[in-house]
């Protein structure tokens, strides 16, 4: 589903350079769930970014289910995005002034999707979350595992090929994460694609494999427990 190929990405600031990713090489099969841990700064936010066309590296090739993504133009990538990509972070992004269905239907709208159609997917998406009773809420009015797990559903509503996921547990409790990482677990279940980004070694095991990054290079590739959180 990926190949990612001798990924370098470097930042420059003023005469300053620093080499973040160093030559990397990552590949990620159909329906696995993979985890990539690493302390701060080791860059492994930035890999998802290379992964997910959210930046682009200075060197190297990234295929996505057979598409060389770094030779698409730009309004090709965010199509390529928009529709065959799903995306949950840290800080949630929902928009404040939306249901938590409007938030989920969004993207479908900006598809193409007309209302009914975008309307039923996102119930069934929220429906996956077990949120089927938080329909007309606003994110002020739900808890941060909630809000979590509406930014889940606004990622699977149009069935992407692949989850990316930065760091969806940061802000959450323990239990509150174990329910979070529950959902993604029943989504890989059924087959979907996962790629998450976390520096907690403990949830990094309920994936399939566990890619450990530091100083841009991956240093450890083990297999993860792959065991549901009780």
């Amino acid at each position: 589903m990926i190949k990612a190929t001798n990924i370098l990405k470097k930042f420059k600031t003023g005469d300053t350079e620093l080499v973040v990713l160093k030559g990397l090489d990552l590949h990620v099969k159909p329906g696995e769930f993979v985890a990539i841990t690493g302390k701060s700064g080791s860059g492994k936010s930035t890999l998802i970014y290379q992964l997910s066309l959210l930046d682009e590296p200075n060197a190297g090739e990234i295929f996505v289910d057979g598409v060389n993504i770094l030779k698409l133009s730009n309004k090709e990538k965010t199509k390529f995005r928009l529709r065959e990509l799903g995306f949950v972070f840290q800080d949630y992004a929902l928009i404040p002034e939306l249901t938590a269905l409007e938030n989920v239907m969004l993207p479908l709208l900006m598809q193409g999707a007309d209302n009914p159609v975008a309307e039923r997917s996102a119930k069934t998406a929220l429906e996956k979350v077990g949120l089927s009773d938080k329909l007309n809420n606003l994110p002020n009015q739900l808890s941060g595992g909630q809000q979590q797990r509406v930014s889940i559903a606004r990622a699977i509503g149009h069935a992407p090929k692949i989850i990316f996921a930065d760091e969806p547990t940061a802000n959450l409790d323990s239990e509150t994460a174990k329910t979070v990482l529950k959902v993604f677990q029943e989504l890989n279940k059924e087959g979907q694609t996962i790629v998450m980004v976390t520096h907690e070694k403990d949830y990094a095991m309920v994936a399939h494999r566990v890619i450990t990054i530091a100083d841009g290079i991956i240093v450890e590739t083990t297999t993860g427990a792959n065991k549901f959180i009780n």
